[in-house]
């Protein structure tokens, strides 16, 4: 496998779609092979310690403990206490959140990495100040996008109107990955994830889509 590297935005269809456990398990995977990778998480809220919650699961499963960029700040911009959007939770604390200072960290982290793994906050259309929702972030910086899909009742939805919208605005959708949620009806889920597919295909004809909870094969496109 070649990894070109670089910074790839990874973002769900919604809250709870199981980012922060793909991200941390494809930064694991890359992490054993020896790839120079690490994880970032711009923004987050609701979070009362110095490290981001959702880097301290990442690190978890990665099998190590906080990285000196952890520790600096570096990996985590923005941390809020409350537990809201990020625009609102910022608001609250009398900040601004600056986008050009999340580029600043991740050209930080690249030029320590081969590959930084950008975890984004909620869904796409989340804003993150008076200008900009994630997806114009993502699209302005011409990232590769790693989309979460879900397997539950109203997947579809989120996903082809967050594909659409991806489209256009003419980002990169790297992978979309389907993941299955416990207890799902296995036939009502087979079925989502064909039309995901279909839909996903249809506007972004090389993209790979991944069925998270049965193929290891999410690991084997190349970065």
């Amino acid at each position: 496998m070649i990894y070109r590297g670089g910074a790839y935005f990874i973002s769900g269809v919604d809250t709870d779609s199981g980012k922060t456990y793909v991200t941390a398990r494809m930064a694991s995977y890359l992490h054993h092979r020896g790839v120079s990778v690490i994880t970032q998480k711009p923004v987050q809220t609701g979070c009362r310690s110095n490290i981001a919650d959702d880097l301290i699961e990442h690190r978890k499963v990665m099998g190590c403990g906080a990285l000196p960029e952890d520790r600096e700040g570096r990996t985590c911009t923005y941390i809020f206490k409350a537990p809201f959007a990020p625009q609102y939770a910022a608001q609250l604390e009398g900040v601004q959140i600056d986008l050009d200072n999340i580029d600043r960290d991740i050209r930080y982290l690249l030029s320590r990495y081969r590959v930084v793994l950008v975890e984004g906050i909620g869904g796409l259309m989340v804003p993150l100040n008076d200008e900009s929702m994630v997806i114009d972030y993502i699209a302005s910086r011409k990232m590769p996008l790693i989309l979460i899909t879900t397997s539950k009742v109203g997947g579809i939805n989120h996903a082809l109107l967050s594909i659409e919208a991806c489209k256009n605005r003419d980002i990169d959708l790297h992978t979309v990955v389907y993941n299955r949620m416990p207890g799902d009806d296995k036939a009502m889920a087979d079925d989502t994830l064909s039309v995901i597919e279909k839909f996903a295909k249809t506007l972004y004809p090389h993209v790979q889509v991944i069925d998270f909870r049965s193929s290891d094969s999410f690991w084997d496109k190349e970065l």
